[in-house]
């Protein structure tokens, strides 16, 4: 009796086991490759601003379903370290442009990955040109931040890129000023 109880006990754990070993290796991984991140390029521009954009892809490298149900672009330029620049992001899906600027949810399958642009609108403040303003910029990071879900709970992950004031420059053909 007590034999059969224990091979009770062990098949058991194992069969837990084994489920829990199953479970954990479905789920989805939504992984962003900023390696192959394109560098930023004017999207569109007048004499008071200028709007920058990077695609990112995303790729599911897990083993189920994934959805991104929302992205925010958020550029970190507060105006105590440079005041001369009013600075917006947005994302969006790559050929999918929102006027709104709603982000709507996408799935994507194992293995199948979706290109993100963060755009980022730079606004000359203090009855500066766009042109001196861009002249005296700082560096600045720019934080990307998306929320998915699929059989882990829906939870929020970001990533980072930097949009160097040299990088601004040459985009704007201004040359730097070192304040």
């Amino acid at each position: 009796m007590i034999t059969i109880l224990i091979g009770l006990i062990v098949a058991g754990s194992v069969g837990l086991l084994a489920l829990a070993v199953y479970w954990n290796g479905r789920e989805e991984k939504v992984v962003p490759k900023l390696e192959s991140r394109t560098p930023f390029k004017i999207v569109s521009r007048d004499e008071k601003s200028v709007t920058l954009a990077t695609t990112i892809e995303f790729r599911n490298e897990g083993t189920q379903s994934a959805m991104i149900a929302d992205a925010i672009c958020h550029p970190l330029l507060p105006f105590e370290q440079y005041d001369g620049m009013n600075v917006r992001g947005k994302a969006e899906r790559e050929g999918v442009p929102r006027e709104d600027d709603y982000f709507e949810a996408l799935v994507l399958e194992h293995k199948q990955s979706v290109n993100l642009v963060a755009k980022v609108t730079l606004t000359a403040r203090k009855n500066l040109s766009l042109e001196v303003a861009a002249a005296h910029m700082v560096d600045f990071p720019i934080e990307f931040l998306y929320r998915e879900v699929g059989r882990n709970p829906m939870h929020w992950s970001m990533v980072r890129v930097f949009l160097p004031a040299e990088e601004l420059a040459r985009l704007l053909g201004v040359h730097l000023i070192q304040d």
